[in-house]
């Protein structure tokens, strides 16, 4: 059975990095596993390097909002003052045709696909300190200074959603590839279940 995988956490967490990383390893390594991976849509503004349909979808804000009175989005919200959602049919066809499909969410978003899809499988991704947290937001440039505070501020009320989650996978600076190693041991013990766990979506 396809699985929903959600992968969650803190601003500077490395979410973006862990992704792309896995994404590579399943194009060059050719492991077992295949997985989809979505791409959702967003109303912020594209930072540099990024590109899309791959990186995001980007949208204006009244599309979006068009979009969930059509019924066309799985789950959405807004952080930090932008618009994030997941596509309903992207999803869906996805595990119609029995591939594992991999979310980046937010911890409001995560608990939003638990509740919709109690069998999801949720992994929460952390760095190893609050301080090396605020050194990976610093050095992404793309805060300001207000905006980093916020962040740092959110994470300790995101931490009270971690008991929703199945996972947590620690991500230390220059270790990328130990937490892709976590999340493939995870997904492969969940492979490994007697009663695998079922995702409907209509």
């Amino acid at each position: 059975m396809p699985l929903l995988i959600v992968l969650s956490g803190s601003s500077g967490a490395g979410k973006d990095t862990v992704l792309n990383r896995m994404k590579e390893l399943d194009l060059h390594c050719h492991y077992v596993i295949h997985c989809h991976y979505v791409v959702t849509l967003t109303t912020r503004p594209r930072r540099p390097g990024e590109k899309n349909g791959v990186d995001y979808h980007f949208t204006s804000e009244a599309e979006f909002q068009e979009m969930i009175q059509r019924g066309e989005l799985l789950e959405w919200a807004k952080v930090y003052g932008n618009w994030y959602g997941v596509p309903k049919q992207q999803v869906k066809q996805a595990l119609d045709r029995g591939e594992d499909v991999v979310m980046k969410l937010d911890v409001q978003g995560a608990a939003t696909v638990k509740n919709l899809f109690p069998e999801a499988v949720l992994i929460f991704l952390t760095p190893p300190s609050i301080e090396e947290q605020a050194r990976r937001l610093q050095q992404r440039e793309s805060e300001s200074t207000t905006e980093l505070e916020l962040r740092i501020k959110t994470t300790q009320e995101e931490i009270k959603y971690l008991p929703l989650f199945d996972y947590v996978v620690v991500n230390p600076q220059g270790e990328i590839d130990s937490a892709i190693s976590q999340i493939k041991a995870i997904i492969t013990t969940e492979k490994q279940r007697v009663n695998p766990r079922v995702i409907e979506l209509k």
